[in-house]
């Protein structure tokens, strides 16, 4: 007879696919986000301070830079590790 409190082997597997799923799509997101975020941070300085090419340039590998710093956090939490 199956304990109820033990979930079976099935269970485990369906959870461990939910938090890949849950992870990729958090990385997705987040670089996304982070990138817009820098492409929309060098338009307004592009405008505030002219030759708005470069300012969306440096905008969008600021944002896309710390997208993967973001990543990579996100990577360490899930995994567990830490830097201590």
């Amino acid at each position: 007879m199956k304990q109820p409190d033990q979930p079976n082997k099935g269970d485990r597997n369906a959870v461990k696919s939910f938090r890949a799923m849950g992870l990729v799509s958090a990385i997705g997101i987040d670089l996304a986000g982070c990138t817009l975020g820098g492409y929309l941070l060098g338009d307004w300085l592009g405008s505030k301070w002219g030759n708005p090419g470069l300012w969306v340039g440096l905008g969008v590998l600021f944002g896309m830079l710390s997208g993967a710093a973001s990543i990579i956090a996100v990577i360490k939490r899930v995994t567990g590790e830490s830097d201590e």
